[in-house]
């Protein structure tokens, strides 16, 4: 081994927390200026630092991931990206977490016919729970909504002539524009609060 060693480290924007794989990365030598960490979804390989980091690794260098969903979780992507990193570039991979997952050994047809298995399986189940991690969401708000859960910002409180307003324009003494301008709104939200404001008046 006479390359650069590398860490490449993943949270999501939900999952702050990257310090688990940070205390990993260390372990087997990592420097801290040789890791790179996105904060971001792993739904495809768009991010700023794994970019940086796939131009600055060269042939015979060293990269260590925790897991293999840190490196994505889009299963075509995954090994697309394995396949550049590893044949392209010539740079070895170990998953710290799955021993099978290192390129250093078995580099014979068995061992890499082991790997491709392996590196296959998991990169199905990071892509599963993605799938799933979205229709847990989805059922969440769905479910939320059914509670009476309202989400987005709350709408600004009535300005506080729209009452005035409103009637003189149910009554057509202005138009629908005036009345907007008077109450300092789009025609369109002014319409909106309007309809609003009506239903809430027959309940």
């Amino acid at each position: 081994m006479t390359g650069s060693i590398y860490g490449y480290v993943r949270v999501s924007t939900r999952e702050q927390n990257e310090d688990r794989q940070l205390i990993a990365l260390r372990e087997v030598g990592v420097s801290d200026k040789n890791i790179f960490m996105d904060k971001q979804s792993g739904k495809d390989f768009e991010r700023p630092q794994y970019k940086k980091l796939l131009r600055k690794m060269k042939k015979d260098d060293l990269l260590y991931i925790k897991s293999i969903d840190r490196l994505g979780r889009n299963y075509e992507e995954i090994l697309q990206q394995w396949r550049i990193i590893t044949k392209d570039k010539g740079v070895d991979i170990v998953v710290l977490d799955m021993p099978l997952l290192d390129t250093r050994r078995g580099k014979d047809l068995m061992g890499t016919f082991l790997s491709d298995i392996v590196l296959q399986v998991l990169s199905f189940v990071a892509e599963n729970e993605r799938t799933n991690i979205r229709q847990r969401q989805t059922e969440g708000i769905a479910a939320a909504k059914a509670r009476g859960v309202r989400f987005g910002r709350p709408p600004r409180p009535l300005p506080d002539n729209f009452h005035a307003v409103y009637q003189r324009w149910r009554a057509g003494k202005i138009t629908g524009t005036a009345a907007a301008k008077e109450c300092g709104m789009p025609l369109a939200t002014f319409r909106y609060r309007a309809e609003i404001y009506e239903k809430a008046k027959l309940l």
